[in-house]
């Protein structure tokens, strides 16, 4: 992914990025070959970063505008003096305008070009400039037979654009794929790149803007954009002197029930980490008093399903789900939360009562993962990861509020816009950081932020905290890891 988190990017459909295509070509005068040798300069450069010391390269070449990019590439490598070896996968004969001078420009310098006949010849690394944006349909025939020599190559997979087979749109390959070690993707950031199925494609992602003007990107605006770590600086800033506990609101945080009460231990402790002034934990008679004896911060009450309306008075934010469990007990919970006005966070078993009986709410933020995605939307998880844009769409449409898609390369919506984390790491895939998550969205809620803002800077720092914790390994990262590290992110 990306590397630097500082910038908001905008993120962008393939039919935009086409539209931004046109409009540079057709109404700023931008000659279509003089892009293809930008985005060709760029790939170059790219290489010399992530691979300096690459000598040799062998490029895989289809019939588009995406092996346009690869001949020009082909001539300034073989120009810096590389062994360069291009293999085309169909007759160049059938390549188009820019395309076909970039093929022709390719042999006038000498170059030369092979058929593809189910081997790669040995080279530092392979590009794959088989298919950009508009493929649509699965691989077949020699174009599978390359893919499967690309994925099976033991050198570095450069992808040009976007990785051959992936949906540039959904992030989910068509059938079979190119899984690079480098992608790097042209003009603006195509939302498929992002998320989902792609995180395992894609590898390391550079865009290149091609220099095109402000003013083409300003003809296609979008509401999809990626978070970043200046917005923290801006939702955060350093408190005043005369600060005191009463100001930094005091978060309510319900579940766990017997024999879940790590889980609405570890959303106590994430609400204390990053700022609440004070936080309240309702939870299973069984267990309240240990649970306030292992972190004495936390005021711990033994609630029973009718004393709620006790605990509601001088409560800012309510936190609802970790452990909560779904028995006669929680489900009377449910009923009377829901009878507040209090602005809601809703993770785990609060979003599963929630799909049992579905409603609207402008003041609440659901945070599911794609399997509880499915049950609110009374569909597939497969379904959700299909198209985790749609999904977070519907779920947005249907149930109001502030949505987060948890996730590689989670999502999050309102009822006009996107935003896309690029932080986070494999190693966060275990139990508890949901109820995390639920913790540091409900403090950020408490202490002042809007519904949008608290999602997009808890999803934020909850996955900076994680890649923190990946530091010292990815495999056997705990939830309660990324607890200790919230303190940096929260104090930027």
């Amino acid at each position: 992914m990306l590397s630097s988190f500082s910038d908001k990017l905008p993120v962008y459909t393939i039919e935009q990025v086409r539209e931004l295509d046109r409009i540079a070509i057709q109404e700023q005068g931008i000659p279509g070959y003089e892009l293809m040798q930008r985005a060709a300069n760029a790939l170059f450069a790219a290489i010399l970063q992530y691979y300096p010391q690459t000598r040799s390269v062998c490029i895989v070449c289809g019939t588009g505008n995406n092996a346009g990019d690869g001949y020009v590439l082909a001539g300034l490598a073989r120009a810096a003096g590389w062994r360069v070896s291009v293999l085309a996968v169909s007759t160049p004969v059938q390549l188009q305008n820019d395309a076909q001078t970039a093929y022709q420009d390719y042999l006038a310098v000498g170059g030369q070009v092979d058929v593809f006949t189910g081997d790669l010849p040995w080279a530092d690394l392979v590009v794959d400039a088989l298919f950009g944006t508009g493929l649509t349909r699965p691989l077949q025939a020699e174009f599978a037979a390359a893919v499967e020599a690309i994925n099976a190559y033991p050198k570095p997979v450069i992808a040009v654009d976007i990785p051959s087979g992936l949906n540039g749109n959904t992030g989910q390959p068509l059938g079979l794929a190119v899984k690079a070690a480098l992608t790097v993707t042209f003009i603006g950031l195509k939302q498929g790149l992002l998320t989902g199925q792609a995180r395992d494609y894609v590898g390391d992602l550079v865009l290149a803007d091609l220099a095109l003007p402000a003013n083409v990107l300003q003809q296609i605006p979008t509401q999809t954009y990626t978070l970043s770590t200046n917005l923290l600086t801006q939702l955060l800033p350093k408190r005043s002197r005369c600060a005191h506990k009463g100001k930094f609101g005091h978060v309510l945080l319900i579940g766990g029930q017997a024999g879940m009460a790590g889980a609405i231990r570890l959303a106590g402790e994430a609400a204390l980490r990053t700022g609440s002034g004070l936080v309240t934990v309702g939870t299973d008679p069984s267990h309240a008093a240990w649970l306030n004896l292992t972190r004495p911060e936390l005021m711990v009450t033994a609630l029973q399903a009718n004393e709620l309306n006790e605990l509601l008075a001088g409560k800012t934010i309510i936190g609802l789900g970790p452990g909560l469990g779904q028995t006669a007990v929680a489900q009377a919970i449910w009923a009377n939360t829901l009878k507040t006005n209090l602005p809601l966070v809703l993770d785990a078993d609060a979003l599963n009562l929630l799909a049992q009986a579905p409603q609207q709410r402008s003041n609440w933020i659901l945070t599911p993962h794609p399997a509880e995605a499915a049950r609110l939307l009374a569909g597939s998880t497969q379904e959700i990861e299909q198209d985790r844009f749609a999904a977070i769409r519907a779920l947005q449409q249907k149930y109001g509020g502030v949505i987060v898609l948890k996730g590689a390369g989670s999502l999050i919506a309102d009822d006009e816009q996107i935003a896309l984390c690029l932080a986070g790491n494999p190693g966060m895939s275990t139990a508890g950081m949901g109820d995390v998550l639920t913790g540091i969205i409900a403090s950020l809620l408490g202490q002042g932020l809007s519904l949008w803002e608290a999602a997009c800077a808890g999803v934020l720092i909850h996955a900076l905290a994680g890649d923190k914790a990946a530091k010292q390994g990815e495999r056997g990262m705990l939830a309660s890891d990324l607890i200790n590290n919230l303190r940096e992110w929260v104090n930027p």
